[in-house]
């Protein structure tokens, strides 16, 4: 596959850090950025938290390259000491779901180890974008609150085809497959169409969402009765149909 240059508008530059234990590490995504993603400025660079959080305090990066796992803390624990600063977050990591999962609530961008340069250039395209649009979305603040709550009080950001909705879990009553995306059932009667297929979800949301059909995925704590011949009825009266695939663990999670 060919491979293609990272573009945003002429003359754009993005300041950027990169934060990484691992001089090799940092040593090969600065050669790809300077390479494949010629917007990007680095401004500095850190290799562990306590020179991190001094630099971001300083420097005022529009973009910082974040390792999630670095020695003495964290990734999290860099946002959570300069939450008073506002810039955009590409995070590196090797693979790890719960990672995964808090990243992707957020909305965030991420690069798993080893960096594919392909998504690489696609995240700071990204990132371009929403600097170039001005998109007053917070997603490290937004992280750090999902980090302290239970997963049924989490925020959710929502891309849709207007942009993004940012809901509260605890808000959703269903989940419904719409060919390449999904429609998101709110508690107020509102749906959303999202521009992502139900598995992404069916990946992402934890107890109490259980997936009970091909199409459906549900809010457990929204079902208000079960019937034999496998439908639940939830609180606005919806019928939803509970496949055989799926029906001993729903019922399982009642028993």
């Amino acid at each position: 596959m060919k491979l293609q240059i990272s573009l945003t508008r002429k003359n754009m530059k993005i300041r950027s850090v990169i934060v990484d234990d691992e001089f090799i590490a940092r040593d090969v995504l600065r050669n790809y950025l300077t390479k494949y993603c010629p917007q990007i400025e680095i401004i500095g660079e850190a290799e562990n938290i306590k020179e991190a959080v001094p630099l971001i305090a300083e420097k005022q990066p529009q973009l910082v390259f974040l390792d999630v796992e670095m020695p003495f803390g964290n990734a999290f624990d860099v946002l959570e000491a300069t939450k008073e600063f506002s810039y955009e977050t590409i995070f590196i990591t090797a693979f790890s779901q719960y990672s995964l999962q808090a990243l992707n609530k957020s909305a965030s961008y991420y690069i798993l180890k080893p960096i594919d340069i392909q998504e690489l250039i696609l995240a700071v395209n990204k990132v371009a974008e929403s600097i170039e649009n001005k998109e007053e979305l917070n997603r490290n603040k937004i992280l750090l609150e999902n980090l302290k709550l239970k997963p049924e009080k989490q925020q959710l950001i929502l891309p849709t085809l207007q942009g993004f909705d940012v809901v509260k879990t605890e808000d959703i009553l269903r989940l419904q497959a719409d060919g390449n995306f999904t429609q998101v059932y709110l508690t107020d009667g509102s749906k959303k169409m999202v521009c992502r297929f139900l598995k992404h979800f069916d990946d992402l949301l934890e107890n109490p969402f259980v997936r009970v059909h091909r199409s459906h995925i549900i809010n457990t704590n929204f079902v208000k009765s079960y019937h034999k011949s496998g439908t639940a009825t939830l609180s606005d009266s919806t019928e939803i149909e509970i496949s055989g695939s799926f029906k001993d663990h729903f019922l399982k999670i009642f028993s």
